[in-house]
């Protein structure tokens, strides 16, 4: 069986990058399943946007990304949401 390929860490960072470089004074949102080796990011505060991609790279990574990109991650206000919110810090 041949597994398929996927991205290493760098290239998974060079797309959130560009992902982030159209509108990098938005806020962003992203979830994944526990454990799970993938992450999706929206743009926009919910993760119900059709502006998302998917991420080979897990949630706990995806955290540290963005706030290397300059982002404070957080959880909503509602309990009940378990996606991350992340706005971008004053420069």
């Amino acid at each position: 069986m041949i597994m398929p390929a996927t991205k290493p860490a760098s290239n998974a960072e060079d797309s959130l990058k560009s992902f982030i470089s159209v509108n990098p004074n938005g806020q962003y949102s992203f979830d994944s399943e526990r454990d799970s080796p993938v992450s999706e990011i929206c743009r926009g505060s919910k993760m119900n946007e059709n502006d998302c991609i998917t991420l080979q790279m897990n949630s706990r990574r995806l955290f540290e990304a963005m706030q290397n990109q300059g982002f404070y991650c957080a959880l909503p206000m509602d309990p009940g949401r378990t996606y991350m919110e992340c706005k971008p810090l004053p420069k």
